[in-house]
């Protein structure tokens, strides 16, 4: 083909590979019109026609509409204004799919009822401002009346979920199970224990302050008995709970050891919950924060030495 050749749909078809029914349709629509005809009347194209045809059928398996592909071809739109347009209408259907597809897995995985993968989609269909909305309830329900607090901001920071706008496939499964598990009332009420024993208690002398968490010290002081084997009820265990439970009467404030000993295996009991161990996993998942160290050894370990000192 050369720059005064005109040529019939058929030698198009031919060079590029299209259809004489499709380069029939394009040129119906005015996207590639002829710039003659035959004495017999068939349609006749110049060299430029391939190259448009190329270009066509390259927007077309992007997935771009006929009526747009005009109005790039005919310069009415500029080709990265519609490029970017599309960009993003591909992005919201990817993360679309991405969500589907997310509460597809976690339905096979878990076995789930039909109403729960509806709640799952519910759930998971949450925009951003609704997502907020909804851990914001939680974190309300947790934090009441602790909130002006400045000891609380770093407790609710990690508890803060935060989807990102192109999450992975685990990062929304994530999500919709965090969600799942903050709307449970018995949950919300064991969480709301255990932020009001994080926050500080009123020390002897008489100030406010939030102490070094005892959870962290329970972990710290546990796990090299953890890591050796020793016994909970051995004497070998009696240091490791008389530090912790000297740490602990400092945050109470309490004299008697005993009582010290009471409350401290009542709170453990009470934090020892699987599902406080998870909803901290389920963040790090969904923040792409490294997953938190599980507590729960290290609270059993000493739940047995206090019951079996008690």
């Amino acid at each position: 083909m050369d720059g005064d050749t005109l040529y019939s749909i058929g030698d198009l078809a031919r060079r590029t590979g299209l259809t004489v029914k499709t380069i029939r349709f394009y040129s119906d629509r005015g996207i590639v019109p002829p710039i003659d005809r035959s004495p017999a009347g068939y349609r006749l194209y110049d060299i430029d026609a391939v190259a448009r045809l190329d270009f066509v059928r390259t927007l077309r398996d992007l997935g771009l509409d006929l009526s747009t592909i005009r109005k790039v071809v005919d310069r009415e739109l500029s080709l990265p204004q519609v490029a970017a347009a599309h960009a993003e209408a591909l992005a919201v259907q990817i993360r679309a799919l991405r969500l589907r597809r997310a509460v597809l897995t976690a339905v096979a995985r878990r076995g789930s009822t039909l109403e729960e993968m509806e709640l799952m989609h519910k759930l998971a269909r949450l925009s951003e401002d609704e997502r907020r909305c909804l851990i914001g309830d939680f974190l309300d329900a947790v934090f009441v009346d602790l909130h002006d607090r400045p000891e609380c901001a770093a407790a609710i920071r990690s508890m803060t979920p935060e989807l990102p706008d192109n999450p992975e496939a685990e990062q929304v499964q994530a999500w919709v199970e965090l969600a799942e598990l903050s709307q449970d009332p018995d949950f919300r009420a064991g969480m709301r224990g255990m932020a009001e024993d994080h926050m500080a208690e009123r020390t002897k002398d008489g100030t406010t302050r939030l102490a070094r968490d005892v959870a962290a010290v329970v972990r710290d002081q546990v796990a090299p008995v953890l890591a050796d084997g020793t016994h909970p009820a051995s004497p070998q265990a009696e240091p490791v709970i008389a530090a912790i439970t000297a740490h602990y009467a400092y945050v109470i404030a309490g004299p008697d050891e005993v009582q010290v000993r009471r409350r401290l295996l009542t709170w453990l009991e009470t934090v020892n919950d699987p599902r406080r161990d998870r909803y901290f996993r389920l963040v790090a998942v969904i923040n792409g924060w490294t997953a938190p160290h599980s507590l729960t050894p290290a609270f059993d370990w000493t739940i047995q030495a206090l019951r079996a000192r008690l």
